[in-house]
């Protein structure tokens, strides 16, 4: 029963939205706000004749790639950084000074250096990706117990058992909130990225039908991204509560306490 309740309550929201936009648009004549059955008769034959492998596959593979390099980037940062007050004095203005800059500023330099392919793409989604798991891994780590540091370094644990069972576990929550910030700005920079001198992809396919007034498949492109954030919402969701069940199990454990 709760399970049912839940699903509704979690249904009831996109399907009034979903409902409102219906009635609202049934019999519109506005060539840039098209009625929503037009919508998603054209979903279909936009994006599962061919564009799905030649668009989407490419633009979710460049996500994917960007998204892990800047997890693996930003972890490894802020392992480093946090566990050294020297190095956190030292580079703390440089990071900010950085991460204050807007990622989408970054294209025309990468361009130059990166050139035009996936490479430069890749690179953008890492530059805004990096900053919310740097920062947070940063925190995490100085946030582990110093209680915890001493005894395991009073049982002579080796650095690689210290890395892994206790800084990397104890900062794993906030690593995995930074890695969730950073999926949907990774998302918003996959677009982005693919509206300079691209030749495939979802935001470079969103582009074109604009420019050939394509409204209802424009509509449709940006509908898909919304479908796509969801989705990759759901998965990284399913793998925080596999990877994290063990902290799960402890906040529940101190409230019932």
């Amino acid at each position: 029963m709760n399970a049912a309740r839940r699903i509704l309550l979690l249904l009831a929201v996109p399907v009034l939205l979903i409902a409102a936009w219906w009635v609202a648009t049934a019999g519109s004549l506005n060539f840039f706000w098209p009625p929503l059955s037009q919508i998603a008769g054209a979903f279909g034959e936009t994006w599962f004749t061919g564009r799905f492998t030649s668009d989407v596959l490419p633009s979710l593979a460049r996500l994917l790639a960007g998204f892990l390099a800047a997890v693996l980037l930003g972890v490894g940062l802020g392992v480093a950084i946090g566990s050294s007050r020297t190095l956190r004095g030292l580079l703390e203005p440089v990071l900010e000074f950085f991460r204050a800059i807007p990622s989408p500023v970054l294209v025309p330099i990468l361009m130059l250096f990166a050139g035009i392919g996936n490479g430069m793409k890749v690179l953008v989604i890492v530059s805004g990706c990096v900053w919310p798991v740097l920062l947070n891994t940063v925190e995490g780590v100085r946030a582990v117990d110093e209680v915890l540091r001493d005894t395991a370094r009073s049982y002579r644990f080796s650095r690689r058992s210290r890395l892994l069972h206790l800084v990397l576990r104890g900062a794993s929550p906030q690593i995995a909130a930074g890695a969730r910030q950073a999926l949907s700005i990774g998302i918003i920079l996959m677009v982005i990225s693919e509206m300079f001198a691209a030749s495939n992809g979802l935001g470079f396919t969103i582009i074109q039908f604009q420019r050939s007034f394509a409204i209802p498949q424009m509509w449709t492109g940006i509908i898909l991204l919304g479908l796509i954030g969801i989705v990759l919402s759901m998965l990284f969701r399913l793998a925080e509560a596999r990877l994290l069940s063990w902290y799960t199990g402890l906040r529940t454990a101190q409230r019932e306490g």
